[in-house]
């Protein structure tokens, strides 16, 4: 049994099915427009990058390309084993078991931070926000990557999923926070129909999924999300 950082959320998809959400990873945002936007805002050339849910580390790689270091944040341990595994030949890049709540990293240690679909519900994240504004020091920023349930196919779907979820309230929540919002349209860009299924098992119950299948043709979503970032 893997070990659980306390107060961690569950994340079903990628702890229950992390071959699964691997695929999904390389199949999200083929055209690089989230990174390319955060690079716009802030970029992270010789700085210290957080990535915050690192699951099993997909994104650190990308972020050492640039940064000086790079520390991926993961609860679950097995998940943080399988990132340290991808990251062992990159000697910038070092990742540590925590929770949000509890971010196992000196104050005033990171420039960048980064975290990806890890807080779509808004109210009820704010410690480990304080805990961002805590560890990201003074001329950083914080980058928060989540769902658009407004527009686009995967919105669309998102609230059949979820008909109670209540975008307007979750854009207040962040608006208050002191975020700002930049509204992004991707894409999943699946290789067949049995990846973008396989996907769709682990993100929905398993008879919207079967009816989204129905519905969409082909192996590409479009997909819009919100970029909320702020700067400490």
């Amino acid at each position: 049994m893997a070990e659980i950082a306390a107060g961690a959320v569950p994340s079903p998809n990628i702890w229950n099915f992390p071959q699964v959400y691997e695929i999904e990873n390389r199949a999200v945002d083929p055209d690089g427009a989230l990174e390319s936007a955060m690079w716009q805002l802030r970029p992270w050339a010789g700085a210290t990058v957080l990535d915050l849910g690192c699951g099993t580390g997909f994104h650190l790689p990308r972020f050492a390309r640039e940064a000086a270091r790079v520390v991926g944040v993961e609860p679950h341990s097995a998940l943080a084993a399988a990132a340290r595994r991808r990251v062992r030949d990159l000697p910038n890049v070092a990742v540590r078991v925590g929770a949000a709540q509890s971010i196992p990293l000196p104050d005033a240690s990171v420039d960048v931070a980064h975290a990806r679909w890890a807080y779509f519900f808004g109210p009820g994240c704010e410690p480990g926000l304080a805990e961002l504004s805590r560890v990201v020091r003074r001329g950083g920023a914080i980058f928060i990557i989540d769902n658009d349930a407004t527009r686009s196919t995967f919105g669309r779907w998102f609230r059949r999923w979820l008909p109670s979820y209540d975008p307007a309230a979750v854009e207040r929540f962040w608006s208050r926070q002191g975020f700002a919002r930049e509204p992004l349209m991707i894409r999943w860009s699946f290789a067949d129909r049995d990846d973008l299924a396989a996907v769709l098992r682990i993100e929905f119950p398993a008879e919207l999924a079967e009816e989204f299948l129905r519905e969409h043709e082909g192996c590409e979503v479009d997909y819009a999300v919100n970029l909320w970032w702020r700067r400490t």
